[in-house]
C-alpha cells in the first residue's frame, strides 16, 4: 500500500471518466439555424441592457426539465406565442438542467437523467445538449442556471441568457466562471434576500480572472476571462419576503448606480416574491408589467415558472406514474395562463 493511499480519496466511492467537451459538441454540434438564433438571441439580449430595444424580456418556462417529450411540446407552444408579440417582448425560454439544493433532493436533469439516483451525467449531458439545439433549431432562444463550473463547457454556446442563482451569487467560482461566459448573465439575489451579494457578483464579473477549469479536450487548465460586461440583476425575494415593490427597485438602481453598474432589474415572479406559491406569480406579473408602463425603465424583464399544466408533483423513476407536463419541482402556472399574462403584458406595452 502506498502512503497516498491511507490520506487520498477516502470518502470517495468512485471516479468515473465523462466524455471531453469537444467530442459532445461534434456529436451534437450547431446548426446554422440554431446558431443563428443564439447570436441573434444575445444580441438583442444586450441591446435591451443597453437601453437601445425598448422590449421587455419574458423568461417563460419550467421550474426545471425532466421529461424531453413535453418540453418540446411547451417550447412549440411558446414559439408560436413569441412571435405574436415579438414587436414589444422578447421570449425566451427557461431552460434549467440543474437544481441547487438547500438539503437534499433530485439535482436536475444533467446529473440524474433516469431520475432513479444512478447519476448517468454521460447521458444527462448528451440529453441537455441535444434538447437545446432542438429548440435553438424552433428560432427560440434559452435561458439557463449554470451550477457545476464545469457544465458550461458541454452546453454554454448553445445558451442565449445565463443565471447565477440565489445560492451561489456569493460563490468566487461561480463569479469567476461569469466572467468568461460568452452570453449576458443574470445574478439572482441571496436567499436572505440581500442585493448586495447580486451586485457585488456583477462586479466581479466583469473583471478579468484567472482560475482552475478544463479546455474542451477535458484537461485541466488555467482558464484567463477578460471579463462580461452583460450582467443583470435578477429580483426573486428571500427570507425577508418579496423585493418586487417600487421601494426595492428604488434601491436596487441606488446600489447598482453607486457600483458604476448599469440600473437593469428582472423580476423572477416565482420563488419568495410569490411566496413560493405558483398561483401569485400573476399577482407579481402584473405588479411590475404596471411599474414598467408607469415608465420604470430600469425593469428590462420579468421571469416565469410555468409548464403544461399548472402545479408539481413529486419526482419518481417510474415515469409512467408521472402526470405529463407537471413540474417534478417548484410549482408552475400552466400554459392557459402562461398564454395570457404574456397577452396582457403585450397589449399594456
Amino acid at each position: 500500500m502506498c502512503s497516498s493511499d491511507l490520506t487520498s480519496n477516502l470518502r470517495i466511492k468512485s471516479l468515473e471518466p465523462l466524455i471531453p467537451p469537444a467530442r459532445l459538441m461534434n456529436l451534437l454540434p450547431l446548426d446554422e439555424a440554431a446558431t443563428r438564433t443564439i447570436v441573434a438571441g444575445r444580441q438583442a439580449v444586450e441591446k435591451i441592457l443597453a437601453g437601445d430595444d425598448p422590449r421587455l424580456l419574458a423568461v417563460v418556462g419550467p421550474c426545471s426539465i425532466h421529461d424531453l417529450d413535453a418540453a418540446r411540446d411547451y417550447a412549440a407552444r411558446l414559439k408560436s406565442l413569441a412571435d405574436r408579440v415579438n414587436d414589444r417582448l422578447l421570449v425566451i425560454m427557461r431552460v434549467y438542467f440543474e437544481k441547487p439544493r438547500t438539503t437534499v433532493g433530485w439535482k436536475g436533469l444533467i446529473n440524474d437523467p433516469h431520475l432513479d439516483d444512478s447519476f448517468d451525467v454521460a447521458t444527462g449531458l448528451r440529453l441537455a445538449r441535444g434538447l437545446l439545439i432542438e429548440i435553438a433549431g424552433m428560432g427560440l432562444p434559452t435561458a439557463t442556471e449554470f451550477l457545476e463550473p464545469i457544465t458550461p463547457q458541454y452546453i454554454a454556446d448553445t445558451i442565449v441568457l445565463g443565471a447565477i442563482g440565489a445560492r451561489t451569487t456569493e460563490s468566487p467560482t461561480h463569479r469567476q466562471m461569469a466572467s468568461g461566459l460568452s452570453m449576458p448573465v443574470g445574478f439572482k439575489n441571496s436567499t436572505d434576500g440581500s442585493l448586495q451579494a447580486a451586485v457585488d457578483a456583477m462586479q466581479s464579473a466583469r473583471t478579468p480572472h484567472s482560475f482552475l477549469g478544463i479546455d474542451n479536450d477535458g484537461g485541466t487548465c488555467l482558464v484567463s476571462t477578460t471579463g462580461n460586461p452583460w450582467g443583470v440583476l435578477m429580483l426573486r425575494g428571500g427570507r425577508s419576503g418579496s423585493n418586487y415593490s417600487s421601494e426595492v427597485l428604488v434601491e436596487a438602481r441606488r446600489r447598482l448606480e453607486s457600483a458604476g453598474l448599469p440600473a437593469r432589474v428582472i423580476v423572477d415572479c416565482s420563488h419568495a416574491n410569490s411566496g413560493k406559491d405558483h398561483r401569485r406569480q400573476s399577482v407579481v406579473w402584473h405588479d411590475v408589467i404596471e411599474q414598467r408602463v408607469a415608465g420604470d425603465r430600469s425593469i428590462v424583464g420579468l421571469m416565469l415558472e410555468s409548464n403544461i399544466h399548472p402545479g408539481s408533483q413529486p419526482p419518481q423513476s417510474d415515469r409512467g406514474k408521472l402526470q405529463y407536463g407537471i413540474s417534478i419541482t417548484d410549482g408552475c402556472i400552466g400554459w392557459e395562463e402562461t398564454e395570457q399574462l404574456l397577452l396582457d403584458a403585450h397589449a399594456r406595452l
